[in-house]
């Protein structure tokens, strides 16, 4: 499931041509930023409601609004009929497709979004790809970057294989849902239609159409009063 196919419908989204020539499809990660060197034509054809801050090398497209509150900084293309939340921050190289939400002070950097991919409430993507109609509860976290030193890792054929990547949050596949509060770890692989629970702390590849989830369980007693005093 590490071919672009196996995770995401190309058709989805404008700029497939980044994932020309990937046999893997992080290797994509490394490519967002000359893609958009290449094709980026800046126009702003969407809405402001409030004040925003958008950089010269920023495209974005018809029926997209930008709320009050927004940075971008660009390199970025984005696409129609997006909202763009109050306070969300677009760093560098940023491509996101048709219909997406980025919300309220989610923050992104290096990632391309596929057309409907939702990241509404305080997330953070970094170095990351999410799919077709792809969604993050509130509150989850991509994280990108190894605490220890060396490239990003992922399991084949039962033995960690490098992807050559120092900075590699997901790949989040078509239709997948990652719950409030999940944590997704450098190199995490979500299959397509697959779902984390809130508050999983994930590492490494879940198969499409799976569920993953705590089996901490939860005590529940009786309330009692309080004693005077």
């Amino acid at each position: 499931m590490f071919k672009p196919a196996d995770l995401f419908d190309l058709i989805q989204t404008e700029h497939a041509g980044i994932f020309d020539g990937c046999a893997y499809a992080w290797e994509a990660l490394k490519k967002i930023e000359g893609y958009i060197a290449a094709n980026l034509k800046p126009d702003l054809r969407n809405q402001c409601e409030g004040r925003a801050y958008i950089g010269e090398k920023v495209f974005i497209g018809e029926g997209t609004i930008v709320e009050d509150g927004v940075m971008i900084k660009g390199p970025a293309i984005i696409g129609r009929n997006c909202q763009i939340r109050h306070n969300a921050y677009l760093r560098e190289n940023v491509v996101i497709g048709d219909g997406c939400v980025v919300g309220n002070s989610s923050e992104v950097k290096n990632a391309l979004l596929l057309n409907g991919a939702q990241a509404p409430h305080f997330n953070y993507i970094g170095d990351s790809i999410l799919g077709h109609k792809a969604h993050l509860g509130a509150g989850v976290k991509i994280s990108n970057v190894k605490m220890l030193p060396g490239n990003v890792t992922v399991e084949k054929e039962g033995a960690p294989f490098d992807t050559g990547l120092r900075k590699f949050g997901a790949l989040v596949g078509d239709g997948a849902e990652v719950g409030c509060n999940a944590v997704l770890n450098p190199g995490s692989i979500v299959g397509r239609g697959a779902v984390i629970y809130p508050n999983v702390f994930w590492r490494g590849i879940l198969p499409a159409n799976t569920i993953a989830k705590n089996r901490g369980e939860i005590e529940v007693t009786v309330k009692r009063p309080r004693e005077a005093g």
